[in-house]
């Protein structure tokens, strides 16, 4: 059974329709993906966390600040205005943006327009795509005279970088130093860097996030060279990934899919069970 649902609180007439897996397996994996995934903290990268009520907040000097959580345990009201309010202060005393990242079946219901009274702004939504590892661990075919490799260093990131600023047309300076620290293990969440290579050039990347003392682990990234898609390289990343994961008994995989990426991702196994947007908080909006 599926459920047709707009993100943000948007009718679906001027938003699109996402069509969300409702079925009792589906509801099950959501309720896994809540349990065992919300609520925690995960990788820090460096920023200051602490628990705010049923918060957990992300605190960066050099960039955004985040929110997230499992549930708000029941807050609802003059009490949830006031946490939402709470989080509006500790940011704008930095002077800095943040995210709060809220799921469509998050209560109470309106809470999206209670975000949207602070001066938060929906953000492009995703949907939250849940499955078993072991039938997505499967050999997947890639191109002729496309290699998939790990990366190992700071060279292949370097690489990496390239071939995203190429995508999405804006500077990746960030992203080697995020990844490297990922690969490093110098968070609780370790993650593995894959990549594409045709010819020397980077066409394609990815990267996996085991979460310690969970059942699952998320796919990242999935960016392809323009001349490179429909061609079964981001499927091959992903079975690659999957592999990888069931070497490590990882029971779940989960992945936050754009647009492009859900159709492949429900053809896979991997089941629509909820579309997380982000609502973003900056000081400009202020008032």
């Amino acid at each position: 059974m599926a459920k047709c649902l707009a993100a943000g609180g948007i009718p679906c007439s001027t938003a699109g329709v996402i069509e969300l897996d409702t079925s009792a397996e589906a509801l099950r994996l959501r309720a896994e993906y809540d349990r065992q995934v919300r609520g925690r903290a995960g990788n820090t990268f460096g920023r200051p966390v602490e628990r705010v009520g049923p918060l957990i907040r992300k605190t960066d000097v050099n960039g955004p600040g985040f929110v997230m959580y499992r549930d708000l345990g029941g807050l609802d009201g003059a009490e949830l205005d006031e946490l939402i309010a709470d989080q509006v202060r500790h940011f704008a005393a930095l002077g800095q943006p943040f995210e709060w990242k809220w799921h469509s079946h998050d209560l109470p219901a309106d809470l999206p327009d209670r975000l949207r009274a602070h001066g938060f702004v929906p953000d492009e939504d995703e949907t939250v795509h849940v499955g078993p590892v072991a039938p997505l661990a499967v050999d997947a075919p890639v191109p002729d005279g496309v290699v998939v490799r790990e990366a190992t260093g700071r060279p292949d990131l370097e690489r990496i970088r390239v071939m995203e600023e190429a995508v999405w047309g804006f500077d990746h300076g960030w992203l080697p130093d995020a990844l490297e620290r990922e690969m490093s293990g110098a968070d609780s969440d370790p993650g593995v860097v894959v990549y594409a290579e045709a010819g020397g050039e980077v066409v394609s990347a990815s990267w996996i996030r085991f979460h310690t003392g969970t059942e699952f682990a998320s796919l990242w990234g999935g960016s392809t060279l323009e001349k490179w898609r429909g061609r079964g390289i981001y499927r091959a990343l992903v079975a690659y990934r999957a592999r990888l994961a069931a070497a490590r008994g990882v029971r779940y995989l989960q992945v936050d899919a754009s647009p492009d990426s859900r159709p492949i991702l429900t053809r896979l196994g991997l089941r629509p069970v909820a579309v997380t947007v982000p609502y973003m908080w900056r000081p400009a909006s202020a008032g």
